[in-house]
């Protein structure tokens, strides 16, 4: 686990300065709208989109953009989205999971598939990889100044909190998929700002490769993400801070 908590807080960096960053808006509202349209527009009834809301607002969407979104699903002419998944290996045989959202079924399974064929991948059928991953809370947690992390800790723990790591300005936990409401209710209850929270689908083993392997790997990975209809990509490709660094030389 050290490892992915590791690699969440490198991708967080990196992604302050991703040159994709307007993708990640277009993301977040397809989910507001997708949470919108299944349970409703009010937060305090609605937990999908509460959290929804919560993620868009960590990463500064604007509160106009959010409130047109909410009322567009909820309106007369909301979009249908299936969340369909797909599963398969990329190149040297790491294990990829694709969660998306799609009005349109057919465009995106070819969509997907002809990306793993085109880049040394393979999609395979469900179940295929899913095996390799478990289902945990992630949070990302803002640290205020002169926080006690004895104390932090035994109240985290105390919300289910099975990892802590404390990074800089920055706390990431992560607990068992059963405690990711606890969790929520305990940090409102501290009043600590969430700046992420989600399920994620956290590799049980993880795979080292060379930097040119590597690179190939994450190749496949980008134009995944890359991709509208895709929502997250989830695989278990270990990657050193050496590595981080030569896809932000791109």
């Amino acid at each position: 686990m050290a490892g992915h908590s590791k690699w969440a807080n490198i991708k967080h960096r990196k992604g302050a300065q991703d040159k994709k960053r307007g993708k990640i808006f277009t993301k977040l509202i397809k989910e507001i709208s997708v949470a919108a349209r299944e349970g409703g527009g009010d937060v305090e009834t609605n937990p999908r989109l509460r959290l929804a809301v919560q993620n868009a607002k960590g990463q500064n969407m604007p509160k106009d953009n959010i409130e047109r979104a909410i009322k567009k699903a909820t309106g007369s002419e909301s979009v249908e989205y299936f969340e369909p998944t797909y599963e398969g290996y990329g190149p040297h045989g790491v294990a990829v999971f694709v969660e998306c959202a799609t009005d349109n079924l057919n465009r995106t399974v070819a969509s997907v598939r002809a990306t793993f064929s085109k880049n040394g991948g393979s999609l395979g059928v469900n179940g295929s990889v899913d095996y390799m991953f478990d289902r945990k809370g992630i949070f990302l947690v803002k640290l205020e100044e002169g926080y006690s992390e004895d104390e932090i800790e035994l109240d985290l723990i105390d919300g289910g909190a099975e990892e802590l790591e404390f990074n800089e300005d920055y706390l990431h936990i992560t607990t068992a998929m059963e405690d990711f409401g606890n969790m929520q209710t305990k940090l409102d209850e501290l009043g600590m700002e969430v700046e992420s929270a989600e399920l994620q689908r956290i590799p049980t083993m993880m795979v080292d490769l060379a930097d040119e392997e590597f690179q190939q790997v994450m190749k496949l990975i980008d134009i995944l993400e890359d991709d509208d209809d895709v929502q997250k990509v989830y695989h278990n490709l270990n990657a050193s801070d050496e590595q981080m660094a030569l896809l932000s030389e791109d």
